[in-house]
C-alpha cells in the first residue's frame, strides 16, 4: 500500500514537471509571436512615414518642375530676376528629390527587414541604418518648402511683367508669401521639425492608462481594515496624482504648450 502511494506519488511528480514544461514551451511561443508582430508593426509604422514624406516631396518638385517650363518668359525681363528664378526653382527641385530619394530607398530597406527571425533588432537597424537619412530627408524637405513659395512670389512677378499694375499684383502675392514663410518657421517647424527628428518620437494622448495605484486600490481595498484603507488611500492617491502630472508633461511633448484646464489638474 505505501509502495502504491510512493508510486502515484512520483507520478503526479512527473505530470506537474511535464506540464510545466509544456506551458514554457507555449510561453516562449507566445513571447516570440508578439515580438515578431512589434517587429511589424514598427516596420509599418516607419513605413507610413516614409511613404508620405516622400509622396509629398515628389509633389513639390513635380509642381517646380512644371513651372519651370510653362513659365512664359517676356523678352524685356529683367536679367537678375531671371536668374534668382532659375536658380531658386533649380535648389526646390535639388532638394525634393533628395527627400524623396533618400525617403524611397529607406522604405526598400525597411521592407526588407526580416522580422521573423530578426538578427539584429529594429530600433538598432534603424538608429544605425536608417535614421541618418530620414533625418537627412526631413531637413530636406523643411528647406524645400519655404523655397517653393519664393518660387510662388518670383513666378508672379515673372508673369505680370508687362502687366500696366505689375507692382501691385506682385506685391500682394509676395506679402502673401512672405506671411507664410514667416508663419512655417515660427510655427511649424518650429514646433514639429524638432519633435519629428528625435530618436522614436511618438504623439502620446491623455486618454492612455497608465499601470498602476488605481488598479492596485481596487483589488486590495476588499481585504485592509478602515484604518489601513485611509492610509493606504491617501498614500495611493498622491502616486495617481503623481501619475497624472507625468502624463500631463509626456503629452506635452506632442502637443505643444498646456492649457488652463490642464495646469490646473498639473498645480
Amino acid at each position: 500500500m505505501i509502495g502504491f502511494a510512493a508510486g502515484m506519488e512520483m507520478a503526479d511528480m512527473a505530470w506537474e514537471v511535464k506540464c510545466r514544461e509544456e506551458d514554457m514551451k507555449q510561453r516562449a511561443l507566445e513571447n516570440e509571436r508578439h515580438a515578431i508582430d512589434d517587429a511589424r508593426r514598427s516596420v509599418d509604422e516607419k513605413a507610413e512615414q516614409l511613404k508620405v514624406l516622400a509622396n509629398q516631396s515628389a509633389l513639390f518638385a513635380g509642381f517646380s518642375m512644371v513651372v519651370l517650363v510653362e513659365s512664359n518668359i517676356p523678352d524685356d525681363i529683367n536679367g537678375i530676376l531671371l536668374t534668382i528664378f532659375g536658380g531658386t526653382t533649380a535648389c526646390v527641385i535639388a532638394l525634393m528629390l533628395v527627400s524623396s530619394l533618400n525617403a524611397t530607398y529607406v522604405l526598400v530597406a525597411i521592407l526588407r527587414y526580416d522580422c521573423v527571425n530578426r538578427d539584429v533588432p529594429f530600433y538598432e537597424f534603424w538608429r544605425k541604418r536608417c535614421e541618418p537619412d530620414w533625418k537627412l530627408a526631413l531637413r530636406a524637405f523643411s528647406y524645400g518648402v519655404p523655397l517653393f513659395m519664393v518660387v510662388v512670389s518670383l513666378v508672379a512677378w515673372i508673369t505680370f511683367w508687362d502687366s500696366n499694375y505689375r507692382y501691385v499684383s506682385a506685391s500682394v502675392v509676395t506679402a502673401v508669401v512672405l506671411m507664410v514663410i514667416l508663419f512655417w518657421f515660427g510655427s511649424t517647424q518650429r514646433k514639429w521639425t524638432g519633435f519629428l527628428l528625435m530618436p522614436e518620437a511618438r504623439v502620446l494622448t491623455r486618454g492612455m492608462s497608465f499601470p498602476g495605484p488605481i488598479s492596485k486600490r481596487s483589488s486590495s481595498s476588499s481585504h485592509q481594515s478602515g484604518s489601513d484603507r485611509k492610509q493606504n488611500g491617501g498614500i495611493q492617491d498622491k502616486h495617481e496624482e503623481h501619475s497624472v502630472v507625468e502624463s500631463l508633461d509626456i503629452s506635452s511633448l506632442a502637443i505643444g504648450e498646456l492649457t488652463a484646464s490642464d495646469r490646473k489638474m498639473k498645480k
